[in-house]
């Protein structure tokens, strides 16, 4: 299902049209994420939560609109949107299986009463910590009647932890966004001109690239860095034109349904300008590698940023690898796991992360390698196919 690796003759944009097929009729067990969630809730000794974060909410019942609030319950969940998504709501919702109600208050006092008369009798209703602000926790309050004695309590990644394990369709969904983001950097690769082309117009291409090949966006704000802007890890696409010789370092991805890919090629237009370049593509190429190895299901995540970590430093340049590893992918571009020194998470069946460690040497350049991969008990199985060899032809 997944068909990682490069396509058979090369056709990347035949690879791309066949997995965006499987995902268009690929289902996902959405349907079934209200009663895993109402399973945590009741670990934590929670009688509601009210998820306002659009990406839980859209993972819990399909709705993908810009407004929206989740109130769940043991024996109910409610959907409090406005006017706009009246008619989108309700569709979404039954189009993913979901049981869930839709309340459509027409006015911002409207919808937080809705809210307060669903919460008002709980023993104690969670609020997702990380998301709901302290004005919307006194606007609430401020709502409940006297005579309510509900707690507001934080909720702390309830959602997300469930996020973390990907069904069967949303891993064809990244797989999709995966394999249009190659398509879209082959045919990049083939319009390249070193001093001609700059930061920018490829950034731009890659992005239209992307969306012609049937993604619905970016996945994030792509970067193009060549020459010394590779030393600046999100460097944003400038005017600068791609010289040869030069590491150029693109890293970009596509979104599917909602679903993102992410990935990282460093490529040089002719060899490296100097021994040093050479070097650290060559230290990053083993060190990537080495993370993609230690992934499996049971692995803990800092040791995976230690596989990489470890072949940097002993190299030398342990100083100029300045962030972590990597980061699961999902819905949002960046969600759990971390894959960092620090991290205790050890990484499970079906989960999706990132490895990708990089060398940034300031006034001369740098190269990152990454893939997105899964997790699986026999290792990593990579979504992103894109070739990783340094130099075009």
């Amino acid at each position: 299902m997944l068909l990682s690796g490069p396509p058979a003759g090369g056709d990347w944009d035949r690879r791309a049209e066949a997995l965006l097929a499987a995902a268009a009729g690929a289902s996902m067990a959405t349907g079934a994420r209200l009663g895993e969630l109402r399973r945590s809730m009741a670990a934590a000794e929670m009688d509601a939560l009210v998820v306002s974060n659009l990406t839980n909410v859209r993972y819990l019942c399909g709705f993908s609109g810009s407004a929206g609030l989740l109130v769940v319950t043991p024996d109910q969940a409610v959907l409090i949107t406005d006017g706009r998504y009246g008619l989108q709501a309700p569709a979404e919702i039954e189009a993913a299986g979901a049981e869930v109600e839709v309340q459509v208050p027409s006015t911002a006092a409207g919808q937080m009463s809705a809210l307060a008369a669903l919460i008002g009798s709980a023993g104690s209703a969670g609020l997702e910590a990380e998301h709901a602000s302290w004005a919307f926790e006194r606007r609430l309050a401020a709502a409940l009647s006297e005579s309510s004695s509900v707690q507001l309590v934080p909720a702390k990644t309830l959602v997300e932890e469930i996020r973390v394990t990907k069904d069967d369709g949303e891993l064809v969904r990244m797989a999709a966004a995966a394999a249009v983001a190659d398509a879209a950097l082959a045919r990049m690769l083939d319009r390249l001109q070193p001093g001609r082309s700059t930061e920018a117009d490829f950034a731009l291409g890659l992005d239209t690239e992307m969306r012609r090949l049937g993604a619905q966006r970016v996945a994030f704000e792509t970067i193009v860095a060549a020459g010394m802007n590779g030393a600046k890890p999100h460097h944003q696409p400038s005017s600068k034109v791609i010289e040869a010789g030069e590491l150029v370092v693109i890293d970009f991805g596509a979104t599917v349904d909602g679903y993102r890919s992410d990935m990282t090629r460093t490529i040089c237009a002719g060899d490296p300008a100097s021994e040093t370049l050479a070097e650290i593509a060559a230290v990053v190429a083993t060190s990537q590698a080495a993370g993609v190895a230690a992934v499996g299901v049971g692995s803990d995540a800092k040791d995976v940023d230690a596989a990489c970590r470890t072949i940097i430093s002993q190299a030398g340049f342990g100083e100029a690898f300045v962030h972590s590893t990597g980061h699961g992918v999902g819905l949002d571009v960046h969600e759990s796991p971390a894959v960092a020194q620090r991290c205790s998470a050890k990484l499970k069946d079906r989960s999706v992360v990132t490895v990708e460690p990089g060398i940034y040497l300031e006034g001369l350049g740098g190269c990152r390698i990454e893939d997105t991969v899964v997790v699986t008990p026999s290792g990593a199985v990579p979504l992103t196919g894109a070739p990783k060899q340094l130099v075009l032809a």
